[in-house]
């Protein structure tokens, strides 16, 4: 791979072919195309579920996508046709990546395992990404983000803090899967660069979910022999949440000893500065649910403009809980040929060459189609010929 131009993102030049759906693989591969790279998308027949989800302002372009699907390029291609099948390959082998998240068996009754497309091309970062590892008793099993929480200890982590298994208020094991993605992708690219050789990455939501969650929540089972039961402690209470104030909701996390005397002796609770149960790091620790409640007690006694001055004159962390919307007002603004002004999610991580967040917007279904087919050498006529087969599915119904 060569260098990057200026500007252009330390993947300019890498070129991707995204056989993905939902949010997952779409997240990972929104995130490659942030960083520069050339995303096509391969759709299907019908309309995928995430331009589906919510309200948008064009049938096929629903508030996620605007951002989920941005610079990226569709075709549409039925994988089950054998001329689908074969212009996907032959898109493939112009790609150093090819990510998906179908199925495997079904990958494989579609002649698009790794081997196949290792064939057309021998160098590739080939990603499956799907529920369950590869030869495991679940690995032809669907998953879904909800499926994967409950399979890996987030419900019950959840459990454990309310007495009642729930799942996270976001599809959490979907974008952290996709991270996942982005990072071995970026990874296999830079060993690439080194060695010349491509290779099958698998991500199982599974297995990717559960060290996930057992970073802190391994805790004392991870020794051998266990400690203790899993589930880290000063996580796992009910009273570890924003708390009130006079006028709306603060979240402050007293994080030394100085932070605790300076809020108990300012809301008058004297009798508590100095008290030795958050006197050290341990202290702190296996005190956290009696701390956390009188800390709800002494936020109470205020406003929340006050405690935010008062913490932060002292560098204890604080902040004002933000709401959903107090997060979509803050975002900058684009205008989409389609779909018009819409909010932009930035990418996170600044690159000082970096390219712009959007370099192109969202597409409609199949919006690329003949370009890209006609940069694999496709004549209009073959074209119009894959359309009449079928290889090319009509446009959907909306």
């Amino acid at each position: 791979m060569n260098g990057p131009a200026t500007g252009a993102g330390p993947l300019a030049g890498v070129r991707v072919a995204d056989l993905t759906s939902v949010v997952m693989g779409p997240l990972a591969t929104q995130i490659l195309g942030d960083l520069g790279a050339e995303v096509t998308l391969i759709e299907g027949r019908g309309i995928d579920t995430n331009r589906l989800m919510g309200p948008g302002p064009h049938p096929q372009l629903s508030g996620v996508v605007l951002n989920l699907l941005r610079n990226k390029r569709s075709i549409t291609l039925d994988i089950k046709h054998p001329e689908g099948r074969r212009a996907l390959l032959r898109l493939a082998a112009t790609c150093d990546v090819f990510v998906t998240n179908v199925r495997p068996a079904g990958l494989a009754r579609a002649g698009l395992a790794y081997d196949d497309v290792r064939a057309v091309r021998p160098d590739v970062i080939y990603c499956s990404a799907h529920g369950f590892r590869q030869g495991s008793s679940r690995q032809d099993d669907p998953a879904y983000d909800d499926i994967i929480q409950a399979a890996t200890g987030l419900a019950d982590a959840a459990r454990l803090q309310t007495g009642t298994p729930a799942l996270a208020p976001t599809i959490l094991a979907d974008k952290v899967c996709g991270l996942t993605i982005a990072y071995a992708v970026c990874a296999a690219l830079v060993q690439r660069a080194r060695t010349g050789r491509g290779q099958h990455l698998e991500i199982p939501m599974d297995d990717t979910m559960a060290a996930f969650i057992l970073a802190e929540h391994g805790a004392a089972a991870i020794p051998r022999p266990p400690l203790g039961p899993a589930g880290y402690p000063r996580i796992l209470t009910p009273n570890r949440r924003p708390q009130r104030t006079l006028d709306g909701w603060i979240h402050v996390l007293p994080y030394a000893r100085r932070h605790y005397d300076a809020l108990f002796g300012a809301a008058g609770r004297t009798e508590l500065v100095g008290d030795q149960r958050y006197a050290t790091g341990r202290a702190l620790i296996a005190n956290a649910d009696f701390l956390y409640r009188c800390t709800q007690e002494v936020m109470a006694t205020r406003t929340t403009a006050e405690w935010l001055t008062f913490c932060r004159d002292r560098d204890i962390p604080v902040t004002e809980v933000a709401t959903l919307e107090d997060l979509v007002a803050a975002l900058p603004e684009e205008e989409h040929p389609v779909a018009g002004t819409y909010k932009v999610i930035p990418p996170p991580v600044r690159f000082a060459d970096g390219p712009t967040p959007v370099r192109r917007p969202a597409p409609l279904i199949g919006q690329h189609t003949d370009e890209v087919l006609g940069e694999l050498g496709y004549r209009p006529e073959e074209i119009e010929a894959l359309r009449v087969s079928g290889a090319i599915p009509p446009p959907p119904e909306e």
